[in-house]
């Protein structure tokens, strides 16, 4: 949390002792939340005046914004949410074009003990996922007195875009994140389109995707790429195909996606009602989609379930997330199942011959589900996964295709977790390998949305070395992706929209700006 706190002296006019000087206070609250292109309020600052009396008069708030680009920011507002501190929109106090110095004028009197004001800006669509910004209240008039405010530790601002939000479409929510870079260049986004809730499968759920082929500075439109529709005698309802997966295979160009499809079961969660079986009355099917063009054009459904699943289990899925190929080309995705008795199991799913048939590891750990794989230096791969036990995350390796696990030595205590899906990739620059890995950085909830970055091999992560993104409350789910050795992207689901997609610089990531 960045709070400033300020005692300032104010006149008080009262009705029967004439002029008295009160003591009051100023306490300003600094969030860490991403300015987002596409929303039309972001709340960046939090005032809470403690009026020792009725009657105080605020007269003005000036806001000063540091590295504010010409036209990436339409307007500044200022909201009164009374005694209660959650931001709101419903009590406009003032709006101003969007200066270095902004002055917010206005005449509300305030209330004896608490009263919140939330500054906002409107963002304009010419905010690009690279601007950083700077906020703070520099000065508060009350009663015609300036009472200038300190500005130590304000929080520098990340811009993004709100690629994904709430209603947008007609979608009701939109969850579970996969990003990757093509070899091309393009950044290749998929999700879950919830279309009547944001509940878990089975529901009427597709799999979208977007498309950005400058960078993340633009986006096209959203566009569904896995779609079961009405089969076996039942609707959209339920057919549901989900939480999806994603990795390119750098030798042949083409990009994967891997979906869960759920027939059956509506209204009920179908991690719970799934039975043991192949086909698709019995079970979930394990889905594959893929482009051979950049992701322009897509395969209709390969279902490789019984290539993969034991009958004897009563689901198996993909990650979800990303994937990734190995130097020898393989291509292996993070998938978890529930055995016999409905223990889940982490697990990785593997292509030798470029998707043509895959094969299956064993469950790494029990207890454990969405994870995410890389390959390390010495061709072994690391499973990082989320523990259903909570508190940190469980980081088993394999030698063998995951036909053997041993615990890594940071299992269980290098990494927190408040029990929530991850993102793990390998970034490469200047000839050196790192391990970049995003969570919500706690342990009580999901909150604190934070990428993090390991020199060795994910053996220790230096708290240098992580980046604070978002630290109000959210669904929690992310993917990174290496956009070039300079840049990283993430889209992750944020306290500020359902998927927010953001540019980080590495050497802003380094701390050595």
């Amino acid at each position: 949390m960045n709070r400033v706190t300020f005692f300032v002296c104010v006149l008080v006019i009262l009705a029967k002792t004439g002029i008295a000087q009160i003591s009051s206070d100023i306490d300003v609250w600094y969030p860490v939340y991403p300015i987002l292109q596409k929303k039309s309020h972001t709340p960046v600052a939090q005032i809470n005046i403690q009026s020792p009396a009725k009657g105080l008069r605020l007269n003005e708030v000036i806001v000063r914004i540091e590295h504010l680009k010409e036209n990436s920011i339409d307007s500044v507002q200022v909201f009164y949410s009374g005694q209660d501190s959650v931001f709101s929109t419903q009590q406009r106090l003032a709006t101003a074009t969007a200066q270095n110095q902004t002055h917010l004028k206005n005449r509300i009197t305030l209330k004896k003990g608490s009263n919140y004001l939330w500054v906002s800006l409107w963002p304009s669509e010419k905010l690009s996922p690279t601007d950083r910004l700077k906020v703070y209240v520099e000065t508060v008039v009350i009663d015609g007195k300036k009472h200038s405010l300190p500005t130590k530790d304000v929080p520098l601002l990340r811009a993004g875009i709100a690629l994904r939000q709430h209603g947008e479409d007609n979608v009701d929510t939109y969850r579970i994140p996969g990003l990757v870079t093509t070899p091309q260049g393009t950044l290749i986004a998929v999700y879950d389109v919830r279309y009547n809730s944001s509940v878990d499968l089975q529901e009427d759920i597709d799999i979208g995707m977007s498309r950005s082929t400058d960078g993340g500075e633009t986006w096209e439109p959203m566009r569904i790429i896995m779609d079961q529709g009405e089969w076996g005698g039942l609707s959209e309802k339920a057919n549901g195909v989900g939480d999806p997966a994603i990795l390119i295979d750098p030798t042949t160009n083409t990009i994967w996606v891997a979906g869960l499809w759920t027939h059956g079961y509506p209204g009920q969660r179908a991690w719970d009602t799934a039975g043991p079986g192949l086909t698709p009355e019995e079970t979930g099917q394990f889905l594959l989609v893929k482009s051979e063009d950049n992701g322009l054009t897509w395969s209709e459904p390969i279902n490789i379930t019984q290539q993969i699943k034991d009958p004897s289990w009563t689901l198996l899925l993909q990650g979800p997330g990303r994937g990734t190929t190995t130097s020898d080309g393989t291509l292996v995705f993070p998938a978890q199942y529930k055995d016999a008795e409905g223990m889940p199991y982490a697990t990785v799913i593997y292509s030798t011959d470029q998707g043509q048939n895959w094969q299956i590891g064993q469950g790494a750990k029990s207890n454990t589900t969405e994870a995410q794989v890389v390959a390390l230096k010495d061709n072994s791969w690391m499973l990082n996964m989320r523990d259903n036990r909570g508190g940190s995350r469980s980081v088993y390796v394999t030698s063998d295709r995951g036909h053997s696990w041993t615990s890594h030595p940071t299992s269980r205590q290098a990494l927190i977790e408040p029990i929530c899906m991850a993102s793990l990739i390998v970034h490469q620059r200047d000839g050196k390998r790192y391990l970049v890995f995003s969570n919500p950085n706690a342990t009580d909830q999901r909150h604190r949305m934070t990428i993090q970055v390991s020199e060795d091999e994910g053996m220790s992560w230096p708290e240098s070395y992580h980046l604070l993104l978002d630290e109000w409350v959210s669904r929690g789910y992310s993917s990174l992706t290496s956009i070039n050795e300079d840049t990283l992207g993430i889209l992750y689901e944020s306290s500020q929209a359902d998927l927010v997609f953001q540019k980080i610089g590495w050497n802003e990531l380094l701390k050595s700006q």
